[in-house]
């Protein structure tokens, strides 16, 4: 089995306890972009979606992982989703809610990890990422990790003002 340590964080499933921190995040108006997600989200829908989180990623074709420090403080969400068996395939997308906990590399360990897991462990055989053109962090963090842009969708968002162009990347496992 694979590790889910790595050096400064690991990744777990998420429990019950991750009410407010996955409450926070789901209703940060500034992270909605990254979800397509358009309305607010209530404690008690929340709280229905972590006691379902512990479905089986075949069943329920996702997973959602919570990125803790080696001190225990929950510092972002990893996602497996559009989990495809059939074309061994699906893809990651990643979170760290706080700004002061960016650009200290625990988005790149998490990302690794993940990406072995999903290698390893789920037997993909390619992962992919959508990724806004302007996002240049998490560009550099996906390509650093053997992603290939692959494709530009245009005018595939809108923020409310303006469309706006989002990359595919895919990394297949060799």
């Amino acid at each position: 089995m694979v590790s889910l340590k790595g050096n400064h964080i690991y990744l777990r499933a998420l429990e019950p306890e991750d009410l407010n921190f996955v409450h926070k995040v789901e209703n940060d108006i500034s992270l909605w972009h990254l979800s397509d997600t358009q309305t607010p989200y209530s404690r008690f829908l929340i709280e229905k979606y972590l006691e379902n989180a512990q479905q089986d990623i075949f069943e329920a074709k996702q997973l959602r992982l919570a990125i803790c420090t080696n001190e225990n403080n929950t510092i972002g969400l990893i996602d497996v989703f559009d989990f495809n068996i059939k074309n061994k395939r699906a893809g990651i997308g990643i979170l760290i809610q706080d700004e002061s906990d960016r650009h200290k590399g625990y988005g790149k360990e998490a990302l690794e990890l993940l990406i072995n897991y999903c290698f390893k462990t789920l037997h993909l055989h390619q992962v992919y990422a959508n990724i806004l053109e302007y996002n240049e962090a998490s560009l550099k963090l996906f390509e650093n990790n053997g992603f290939k842009k692959i494709g530009l969708k245009k005018d595939w968002s809108f923020d409310g003002n303006q469309f706006l162009n989002e990359y595919i990347l895919q990394r297949i496992n060799d």
